[in-house]
């Protein structure tokens, strides 16, 4: 089963910066995408930034020019560096990976975190 476990989520003031990272455990052998989703309050999750393994990267339109997607394939770790962060920001933030291959040669389509909360009071 994939586990994949969330960091870095907290309160942090409006035009503040922090940095979320997402760990994939186990004898990994590659991992196509990664990426972030968030959940607000009242809301449906929606896609936040993704990055496949070549480096190539997706955003959200809210978030374009404020977070940073970024990954460490050694760590299997995906990093999402979020700046300027406003109260809209405000949602649990679910690490989410595609395409996983382990060393055993297990492969699983899909794998979510647990999530992490951000909390930007307004």
């Amino acid at each position: 089963q994939v586990q994949l476990v969330e960091s870095g989520g907290g309160l942090v003031q409006a035009g503040g910066s922090l940095k979320l990272s997402c760990s994939a455990s186990g004898s990994i052998f590659s991992i196509n995408s990664m990426g972030w989703y968030r959940q607000a309050p009242g809301k449906q999750r929606g896609l936040v930034a993704t990055i496949t393994r070549g480096g190539a990267t997706t955003y959200a339109d809210s978030v374009k020019g404020r977070f940073t997607i970024s990954r460490d394939d050694a760590k299997n770790t995906v990093y999402l560096h979020i700046s300027t962060v406003k109260p809209e920001d405000t949602a649990v933030y679910y690490c989410n990976a595609e395409g996983l291959t382990y060393s055993s040669g297990t492969y699983y389509p899909s794998g979510w975190g647990q999530g992490t909360q951000v909390i930007v009071p307004s």
